[in-house]
């Protein structure tokens, strides 16, 4: 039983060092934020439990992609610090399947969510609603923090900044 928690354990590790490093997976982490908000705060979007779903397993699949990836990279660049054909092929061909996945990923989330009467739902929504409109435009900003500066320079600058 300890080996299975110690397991546990390295994979939230494991996933933590990809949010921490790895600036697609914080991109990966908040559209996947953002979609799941919109079909669970709001009913804007009808979406049977099949698609949900799908979306879960896709978002699921980019995630984990941008995880093998980021081992990838790293065990190559363990193994070789020159510029070597095939350490490029292998981090290449890595990262090509994240970005197959993810076109996949949006194009089936298009295919679901393709619903112009949600959206004008949503716009209307924030349009009456403009402290919640405020919310979100904070919540962005946030995110693009958060996905340019990485948790490592957020507390960075708050460490440099805030006494």
């Amino acid at each position: 039983m300890k080996d299975l928690l110690k397991s546990f354990i390295y994979a939230f590790r494991g996933i933590g060092y990809c949010i921490c490093n790895e600036r697609n997976m914080r991109i990966h982490l908040c559209f996947t934020a953002y979609m799941f908000g919109f079909l669970t705060v709001h009913d804007f979007f009808e979406v049977d439990k099949g698609q949900l779903a799908v979306l879960i397993g896709l978002c699921a699949l980019v995630m984990a992609l941008e995880a093998v990836n980021t081992a990838v990279e790293k065990a190559v660049d363990l193994e070789t610090k020159e510029i070597n054909e095939l350490a490029r092929i292998s981090k290449d061909a890595a990262a090509g399947a994240v970005l197959i996945a993810a076109i996949g990923s949006v194009a089936a989330g298009i295919a679901i969510l393709n619903q112009p009467e949600a959206f004008a739902k949503m716009f209307e929504y924030y349009k009456e609603n403009i402290p919640v409109l405020i919310g979100f435009v904070i919540s962005f900003i946030a995110s693009l923090v958060f996905v340019f500066a990485g948790p490592k320079g957020i507390k960075n600058f708050f460490k440099n900044h805030v006494k």
